[in-house]
């Protein structure tokens, strides 16, 4: 029995709150906490009449480090659920090391503010370092280690679908399938449709970021820079049917690339439609995705949040999105001597995911590995204070939670291979 704090109010948290509501005996307490009080309050009118656990709705500013603290010392939770914006990681987990409480969220940290001094002179030299130029990266994340260590609670990095569940795919391919891996092509295709002409199905803000960043893949334990969009492929997807996939660079690169040093290439794939493309390509040339604010007619706007206000709240398109997600990950390696090639992945119907979440596919597929994670650490299966990213924790109690939690594995072993 346990409390648990779930940061945000959005469709990803409320799969949290929904998943963790379906198990009363471990999650005792919800507090529901975002900025916004009267979404908070209505996402527990919504779940409370389906569960035991006592639900609580909660206002605090998750940027703003005393209030999170206020929030900690008053419940005195177990378990910090962050589904929220990363650009809250670094705060949230200052309160958690402070107040010893663990903590969980699914993306890593990113600037709101990506021209802030400080940062913009790490990302500068982070880039000619590591190759890579998106905003998000986990160094910062990673220095709590020790701190976590001595305050005696874990912090689990990235605990989504991807990152997360892929990286727990990987640990599982590498204790079950292979004696070492060469290759690793981490394929998320959407097959769904909402019926919109353009809409993103998490964050316009986070989404539209990390796909208009420099691409980059890696290989020879480095990362090699390549221009958004340019590298595409097509793949027939169980499941969904032939797509377009393009290469991008995704956060569990770099943790993998750390603890997996065996990896010769890694790549990360996702599947856009032409129709996408083009407007994300139009809204990109006259500047609607810019994080940099403008004057006009005296007032401060960040174009890519005066987008997001324009766009379609994903939290909405739960009832009009149909058809399947389809994630995993292919592999090449050697067992016992002799080349292997091994897939393992998920299915996720859309309409399903509405029925029990009331939420659409993308958010599931990122809401329940997180309530997966939570389960692990209150049970003490995830057992060692500090920061680690998924793969560094036993997949198998964590696939087996997913398995009976809507999130069950396929496995192939002789899949298409992404040329």
């Amino acid at each position: 029995m346990a409390k648990v704090v779930i940061i945000g109010t959005g469709a990803v948290a409320k799969v949290g709150a929904v998943k963790c509501a379906e198990h009363p005996e471990i999650f005792s307490t919800i507090i529901i906490a975002s900025h916004h009080l009267p979404k908070c309050e209505a996402l527990v009118k919504e779940v409370q009449p389906k569960t035991s656990a006592e639900m609580i709705p909660y206002e605090v500013d998750a940027g703003n480090l005393e209030e999170m603290k206020t929030l900690l010392s008053k419940y005195h939770p177990d378990l910090v659920l962050h589904l929220g914006l990363p650009y809250h990681n670094l705060t949230i987990m200052e309160a958690c090391v402070q107040e010893k409480v663990h903590y969980i969220d699914t993306a890593a940290a990113e600037p709101e503010d990506v021209n802030e001094p400080e940062f913009r002179k790490y990302y500068e030299k982070r880039c000619k370092e590591k190759g890579f130029y998106a905003y998000f990266d986990y160094p910062f994340q990673w220095a709590y280690k020790k701190r976590f260590e001595e305050a005696g609670v874990t912090a689990i990095l990235g605990c989504g679908f991807d990152p997360g569940a892929t990286q727990a795919y990987v640990a599982y391919a590498k204790k079950h399938e292979f004696d070492t891996i060469d290759t690793i092509d981490i394929l998320d295709c959407n097959g769904g449709s909402n019926g919109y002409p353009f809409a993103t199905n998490f964050n316009p803000e986070i989404n539209l970021r990390e796909v208009s960043s420099p691409a980059a893949y890696w290989e020879n334990h480095t990362f090699h820079r390549v221009e958004p969009m340019t590298i595409q492929r097509e793949y027939d997807f169980d499941g969904v049917g032939k797509k377009d996939i393009y290469l991008l660079y995704h956060e569990e690169m770099e943790s993998l690339g750390k603890n997996y040093p065996e990896i010769k290439r890694m790549r990360f794939w996702m599947t856009f439609s032409k129709s996408y493309l083009d407007h994300m390509r139009c809204l990109e040339d006259v500047g609607l995705l810019s994080p940099k604010a403008i004057d006009y007619e005296g007032h401060k706007i960040v174009p890519i949040q005066f987008l997001k206000a324009l766009l379609p709240d994903p939290a909405t398109l739960g009832s009009k999105t149909v058809g399947k997600t389809n994630i995993g990950c292919i592999f090449t390696g050697k067992k016992d001597g002799k080349e292997k090639h091994y897939y393992i992945y998920n299915i996720s119907d859309h309409q399903e995911a509405y029925k029990e979440t009331g939420t659409q596919g993308v958010s599931y597929t990122a809401g329940v590995p997180a309530v997966c994670g939570a389960m692990m650490l209150l049970t003490k299966k995830w057992n060692k204070p500090g920061v680690y990213n998924v793969e560094e924790m036993d997949p198998d109690p964590f696939i087996d939670s997913m398995n009976h939690n809507g999130l069950p594995i396929k496995e192939s072993y002789t899949p298409e291979m992404v040329e």
